[in-house]
């Protein structure tokens, strides 16, 4: 099996904490579009299609009819699962009721919201383009058509409280839906952040981490990965996909792909992507790449890793290879029999032996 990710750049307006590869000209718009299906025609797999992400960006801020033949050429050019995950990134204020119902038709059948937040003050310092009241209204439009519905948070804010958060939570348990990824904000280098704000002190970020994850789990929702809860069934399968391992192919600018141990990254020159180039990294890992891929990525779920899967996969002893590291940090780590994961506080902690892995 394989996943599509399909990245979408364009943004109504880009937020003051984003360093994603967003926010280009919509004069771009048809043309991306076309170099975009010129090169997913182009791929060629036998494997079959598992799940299909379309991310950006603002996927839902561009005309339907340009979704809507990028996900025909998919559909064209490879064999979807009967039960293929298609899941689309959208933002609150770029969706309607007619765009909803025509994502739906098309097959899309998993809906991310970018909320961060239920609250105007801090939407307005993060650059956000919608109010609380617009979320709340996008969230019950999308209701009408989505029965899968993701809806990001963000914490560890400017000016944001803990209470502040408590709020926010509430109000997006409040909504019911399926899932739910909440983020600490990372403050990048080049973006207005930067210059304008510290990040929240350690106390405060975790505090607020540890009542999600407590709330979160009072609610119904299981943390099935460092920063995701989901009710029972509706994990996200394509992040999945990344946690385990699995293969995956992006197209688009920036997009980056893992296909037969192949690591490619597409350029991120809009005027380079239009005239044909793709392309512009293309590493072949070595097995110990992919082992340490497989501990870092997997041990971010909350299932952690099984060592029989890494024998299976490798041939060798998770202990032989990892074993120094897993000594040294026993402390973040709980082994019992052949499962291997984070504890409570290793979860907090996990970039330490992240970083002893590499």
């Amino acid at each position: 099996m394989i996943s599509l990710y399909i990245h979408i750049p364009f943004c109504v307006r880009k937020c003051s904490y984003c360093d994603f590869l967003s926010g280009f000209d919509y004069k771009y718009t048809q043309d991306y579009t076309a170099a975009l299906i010129r090169e997913i025609s182009a791929f060629k797999t036998e494997e079959k299609v598992g799940t299909i992400f379309i991310g950006g960006g603002t996927p839902s801020s561009v005309d339907v009819k340009y979704i809507d033949n990028i996900l025909n050429a998919a559909v064209k050019n490879f064999s979807l699962e009967k039960d293929c995950e298609i899941s689309m990134e959208s933002n609150p204020g770029t969706l309607t009721d007619m765009s909803l119902a025509a994502y739906r038709a098309m097959g899309i059948n998993r809906l991310s919201m970018g909320v961060q937040s239920f609250d105007d003050g801090i939407l307005k310092i993060l650059g956000r383009i919608h109010d609380a009241r617009t979320a709340r209204e996008s969230i019950l439009l999308a209701k009408k058509y989505f029965d899968n519905i993701n809806l990001d948070l963000m914490f560890a804010l400017p000016s944001q409280t803990e209470r502040d958060w408590q709020k926010t939570l509430e109000c997006t348990a409040g909504f019911e839906p399926t899932h739910i990824s909440a983020y600490s904000l990372i403050i990048e280098e080049g973006t207005p952040f930067y210059d304008r704000y510290s990040p929240a002190d350690d106390d405060t970020d975790r505090n607020m981490y540890h009542y999600a994850q407590k709330y979160l789990a009072d609610k119904g929702y299981k943390q099935y990965e460092i920063s995701n809860f989901a009710r029972d069934g509706f994990a996200c399968r394509h992040n999945l996909v990344y946690w385990q391992g699995g293969d995956y192919k992006g197209f688009g600018l920036g997009a980056a792909s893992l296909v037969n141990a192949h690591r490619t990254k597409n350029t991120q020159d809009m005027r380079a992507y239009l005239d044909g180039v793709t392309v512009e990294e293309d590493i072949l890992l070595d097995e110990d790449d992919m082992m340490k891929e497989f501990v870092i990525l997997g041990l971010r779920c909350t299932d952690g890793i099984d060592s029989r899967d890494f024998y299976a996969r490798f041939k060798r002893d998770i202990y032989d290879v990892f074993g120094n590291a897993f000594d040294r940090h026993k402390d973040l780590l709980e082994i019992r029999d052949t499962n291997i994961r984070f504890s409570e506080r290793g979860l907090d902690l996990s970039n330490i032996l992240f970083v002893d892995i590499l």
